[in-house]
């Protein structure tokens, strides 16, 4: 299968979490024998910040304007057995006409952030990267959230089919290592800044550590604003490269995840984050959404806090029990949360994009995606600017 995406990063992973998922997922995908092409606008702040310039399993076609690539993309894509267009992709209405437009057996369009998607279209603020048509015209829409953000695709969207493809670890890159003093922390947190995650993290985070001035906190991630709360035992690193991501994790006695006002609402949103700190066996401390339960078992595989006195109850707890918490996450992420088992989910929805791939891509709440049922969008909701929310996973 050779599998063509018009997405917004793989080459760096500095202020969006799109990165590192399709980076496990080219590495996976390539291990399987597919061939994987990614088109990405080259864009001066990622520019800065990259982390990646070719991709050792697939091919990065950067580009300055999607004039140069036109030509290009257009014959990758009637050359493909699937193409895709992703949220937050800077040219997805010049994709998705190639897209739409093409040989290609499959068209598909994934959703990385649809809480996002939806609370914008709610508002009635523009959406850049949905066309005139909604999703009505592709094969197959995924999304990164399942639950009730399934039924929103096709209800407010059109969606003909809508699946879940959720986040993903890839444990050849995050696993146990050993723990180094910069980042050696009683309690951590990796990521970047959003405003509706910040009083989540001030009761769980910033209480906590201005309640346990003995105890180190170490927060990682890029965008926080002058004016963000510190207290003296908070170390801030401001971008930590997925290449540190495990030592990161290892050096952490608990490690926090706070997941975005828009998606814990939905729920069904497990942070690629949240993978990553359990595959690199992490004790883990997150803040509850819905369907939490049906990715790893609060109590006996991580901690779940939603005030201040809870979280300071999960860092009290001893080293033993969070060890143990740590161990049974590892050995469910590696079951069921890897890039090869979202790989082989990805392959089984493009191949057969249909009723039956829902079925077989089908994580918690999967089936709830009908092939059959949709309805139209209000097209005056549309178009605008990705800046404000782009990638935040």
């Amino acid at each position: 299968m050779k599998l063509v995406v018009f997405g917004l990063a793989i080459s760096s992973s500095w202020g969006n979490g799109h990165a590192t998922l399709w980076r496990g997922l080219a590495r996976a995908l390539a291990a399987n024998g597919h061939d994987f092409v990614f088109y990405e606008r080259d864009v001066p702040y990622y520019a800065a910040q990259r982390d990646l310039w070719a991709l050792p399993h697939g091919r990065l076609e950067l580009y300055q304007s999607w004039d140069e690539v036109r030509v290009q993309a257009a014959r990758d894509v009637d050359d493909a057995d699937a193409a895709m267009v992703t949220s937050f992709c800077p040219d997805a209405a010049s994709a998705e006409q190639v897209v739409l437009g093409s040989r290609a057996p499959v068209r598909a369009f994934y959703d990385l952030d649809t809480p996002v998607t939806l609370d914008q279209l709610a508002r009635g603020a523009s959406v850049s990267y949905i066309g005139p048509h909604g999703l009505r015209e592709y094969d197959i829409v995924l999304s990164y959230t399942g639950g009730d953000s399934l039924v929103a695709l096709r209800e407010r969207l059109g969606a003909r089919l809508a699946v879940p493809l959720y986040g993903s670890v890839d444990p050849d890159l995050h696993h146990p290592v050993d723990p180094i003093d910069l980042f050696r922390a009683d309690v951590s947190y990796l990521g970047t800044y959003a405003a509706d995650r910040q009083a989540t993290l001030e009761r769980l985070f910033h209480g906590a550590a201005a309640a346990l001035p003995e105890r180190r906190f170490v927060l990682g991630g890029s965008q926080y604003p002058l004016d963000f709360p510190w207290s003296p035992n908070i170390f801030y690193m401001r971008h930590v490269a997925p290449y540190l991501h495990a030592a990161f994790y290892s050096s952490s006695r608990l490690t926090l995840n706070v997941t975005r006002a828009a998606m814990a609402a939905t729920g069904y949103c497990p942070s690629g984050r949240l993978f990553e700190a359990a595959a690199c066996g992490a004790p883990i401390l997150s803040d509850s959404w819905p369907g939490l339960d049906e990715f790893f078992d609060p109590g006996a595989e991580m901690l779940v806090a939603t005030s201040t006195d809870e979280a300071i109850g999960a860092i009290e707890r001893s080293d033993e029990e969070l060890r143990a918490m740590a161990c049974r996450a590892r050995e469910r992420t590696l079951a069921e949360h890897t890039a090869a088992c979202r790989a082989k989910q990805l392959e089984q929805i493009l191949c057969e994009p249909s009723a039956r791939a829902a079925e077989a891509a089908a994580g918690p709440r999967g089936r709830e995606a009908d092939a059959n049922d949709h309805v139209g969008i209000d097209t005056s909701r549309r178009g605008g600017d990705a800046d404000s929310a782009a990638g935040v996973l």
